[in-house]
């Protein structure tokens, strides 16, 4: 899953990140609204934590341009206004949970597992997260081939979505390289590579096309035919 955490704290959003990241998410952090609007205008997004206060933007905004652009997300507010009027509103206006600063990460990580224990199953399981007999479970992170499950890994896992989620054009390596990795991670030069090729293992060898010289595309719609396990 790929979060996006606004957070204008440097050591609180630094922490919320690296917490993240090692509980085994992709994170992109955002300190103002100019970086939370066009990191929403070019990434999908699975998860939402947001401060309330910045130098340039109301948090509820960003609450408000969330629920526009990708209404399904769930959200966290986490903000230091402790006012029952604002936590009120900000949960009418579509927040999943507020949480009050000063916080402890572990209880964050126990009200993200919550909000998505409580989000119905077909909020991760649209037709954009299904390919013929393949399909995609975001909360998991797993998929199904023929009503067969696969074990994947996350990063695995990331890049299949972002196939199926395009599966109708070629996706770039820079496409994917951003699936797979947050701002400022290293990537390696044949990362995308190797994680295709353990895909098409685990799977079938005819899932992904290589376009040479441009990047990936899903097959065409898949016919029934028995996932391949290493």
């Amino acid at each position: 899953m790929r979060f996006i955490v606004a957070e204008d704290d440097a050591l609180f959003g630094d922490a919320v990140r690296k917490t993240l990241v090692k509980a085994g998410y992709a994170v992109d952090w955002v300190v103002n609204g100019h970086e939370f609007f066009e990191a929403i205008s070019c990434n999908q997004y699975d998860f939402a934590i947001l401060d309330l206060c910045f130098p340039d933007q109301s948090g509820d905004v960003f609450l408000k341009q969330i629920r526009v652009k990708i209404p399904n997300v769930p959200v966290i507010v986490v903000s230091a206004c402790s006012q029952v009027c604002q936590r009120v509103s900000l949960l009418q206006q579509g927040a999943d949970d507020y949480v009050v600063k000063p916080l402890d990460l572990e209880e964050l990580k126990a009200r993200i597992s919550s909000v998505l224990r409580r989000m119905p199953e077909d909020k991760y399981e649209s037709a954009s997260d299904v390919h013929g007999p393949l399909r995609l479970f975001s909360q998991r992170s797993c998929a199904s081939l023929n009503g067969q499950n696969v074990t994947l890994t996350q990063r695995e896992f990331w890049l299949l979505e972002v196939l199926v989620r395009k599966k109708n054009k070629i996706v770039s390596r820079s496409e994917i390289e951003d699936a797979l990795y947050a701002w400022g991670d290293e990537v390696e030069s044949n990362t995308v590579e190797v994680y295709v090729h353990r895909l098409r293992r685990k799977l079938r060898p005819d899932l992904i096309h290589t376009i040479r010289g441009v990047g990936y595309q899903l097959a065409p719609l898949l016919g029934h035919a028995s996932p391949l396990f290493s």
